[in-house]
């Protein structure tokens, strides 16, 4: 009892000293009041009067057609934000009530701007460019920066990047209050940071909170920074900031199953909308590298079977036709292990890495292929869209034994060669047992087993006739345009 009594009370620094001593693990050593304050109660209130004036709320209109009589003007902004972020459409409108009997309704008229979301933002030259989310400016006709001292600008959209989900707008003024720029890199997990936005429309509103996770994989271009700080809609755009003032990067997602904050937000790192914004400042938009090839992670089972000491390296799917990757001689099966010496970890690493890579330089890719390493130079194109997937054309089934695998196969026609562009490989018309476990289905194309190509039925049935059935067999199976590996574990003789 006297324990919560005196947590409920004001606590002195004595009493935060001895507190440190009592609960300090053993070999720390005595912790000092001052200390002890700061590790218990971190104070925010000079950092956020720093940094406060330069955060802005953000608010966009579109343009609204043909209104239905008696229509609102606008609905409440913060609750146009929360449907059209967390559910990726508008707010259903209000229904509407019939006019009264008798009274003529004015008329509407046939277009007018009408309010569409609400977001944050910060300023980061003096001259007037801002930061934000790019879905807090997507489909807006106009933009409007309002200042915490109640100053409002009609804003220019520069640029926004879908794919980082930042946009850079420009308001015309001078000597305006900015932000300084971090190193999110150097982010710890654990570090105390802030955010300021306007979530629900509350303008200036601070949360606080520590660094979760650092790199989270979220999508191809970007790995975030996980916080617990409290992130709501509105609070989009606006910044996180380290206990320095500095900007280590812009709230832009939460993790919610109720679309409010539950614990878990995530944010830009300042590193990579920099990097964007400066783009998109130059240019009006951001250009990224290319190679063309659809990539997979490299599994557990997978790297054991080919020998390799841990799972690491991004798995080759497939080829895009004329592309850089099939110039420079990759194929589905390959594994990617290094860019430019640059480690792969996991497969995300080679989009980020070839995404930041300037079109038309030269690079090096390492891949693992059959058991042994090869180098292959590949110049970088500039990213365009994917092109669409082939089906595989898929033959009738023949009443035969599966073999250890579980598989009846076949010889490939001419004809599907041509297709495929493949001068190896069987088709797949039984998956039984183990290989409809693993996911197998008639019309696969199996190119390799194990170290092996397969060039007919009769070599690829002999091969597994000799396999070892404590071990798995590692098939490279084709399906469309992708391809992967797939262990099997033959059956017992």
């Amino acid at each position: 009892m006297k324990t919560i009594q005196l947590l409920n009370r004001s606590l002195s620094a004595a009493a935060l000293t001895a507190a440190a001593v009592l609960f300090a693990p053993v070999g720390l050593g005595v912790v000092t009041a001052t200390q002890a304050e700061a590790a218990v109660l971190p104070d925010f209130t000079d950092l956020v009067d720093k940094v406060g004036p330069a955060v802005v709320n953000i608010r966009t209109t579109e343009k609204s057609k043909a209104m239905q009589p008696g229509a609102q003007g606008g609905e409440d902004e913060e609750m146009q934000e929360f449907f059209r972020r967390f559910f990726g459409q508008p707010m259903p409108p209000r229904q509407q009530q019939p006019a009264p009997r008798g009274r003529r309704q004015a008329p509407q008229p046939d277009e007018q701007q009408v309010p569409k979301g609400v977001g944050s933002g910060f300023i980061i030259s003096i001259d007037g460019y801002v930061l934000t989310n790019a879905h807090v400016v997507e489909g807006a006709d106009e933009v409007f920066v309002t200042l915490t001292d109640k100053r409002e600008f009609k804003a220019k959209i520069i640029g926004s990047d879908k794919r980082t989900d930042v946009a850079l707008v420009k308001i015309e003024g001078s000597n305006l209050p900015r932000l300084t720029m971090g190193d999110s890199s150097k982010l710890r997990v654990g570090e105390w940071v802030i955010a300021i936005g306007s979530p629900f429309g509350l303008e200036s509103t601070v949360t606080a909170g520590i660094v979760s996770a650092n790199s989270r994989d979220t999508g191809d271009y970007l790995p975030l920074i996980q916080t617990d700080v409290a992130v709501n809609p509105g609070n989009s755009g606006g910044p996180l900031i380290n206990m320095r003032g500095e900007v280590v990067g812009i709230n832009s997602q939460i993790y919610s199953r109720s679309g409010g904050y539950m614990g878990i937000s995530f944010a830009v790192p300042i590193d990579e909308a920099i990097r964007v914004s400066e783009q998109l400042k130059n240019v009006g938009r951001v250009v990224r590298g290319r190679i063309g090839v659809q990539i997979g992670e490299v599994t557990k089972e997978v790297a054991e079977s080919l020998g390799m000491p841990r799972a690491q390296g991004a798995l080759v799917a497939r080829v895009e036709p004329g592309s850089p990757a099939e110039k420079a001689g990759v194929e589905a099966g390959d594994i990617i292990t290094h860019f430019n010496a640059t480690v792969i970890e996991k497969s995300g690493d080679l989009p980020r890495l070839v995404g930041n890579t300037k079109p038309g330089s030269k690079s090096t890719l390492t891949v693992l292929r059959k058991g042994s390493k090869r180098e292959l130079a590949v110049v970088i194109a500039e990213m365009e869209s994917e092109g669409l997937a082939k089906k595989e054309e898929k033959k009738p089934k023949q009443e035969q034994a599966t073999n250890a695998l579980g598989l009846v196969v076949a010889d490939l026609t001419d004809a599907q060669k041509r297709e495929l562009k493949l001068d190896i490989g069987i088709v797949v018309e039984v998956a039984e047992g183990s290989a409809a476990r693993a996911g197998l289905q008639p019309g696969d194309v199996i190119v390799r087993l194990n170290n092996t190509d397969i060039k007919d039925a009769k070599q690829f049935n002999a091969l597994v006739a000799k396999l070892d059935a404590k071990k798995n067999a590692l098939l490279l199976v084709r399906r469309g345009d992708s391809s992967q590996f797939v262990p099997l574990r033959p059956a017992q003789p």
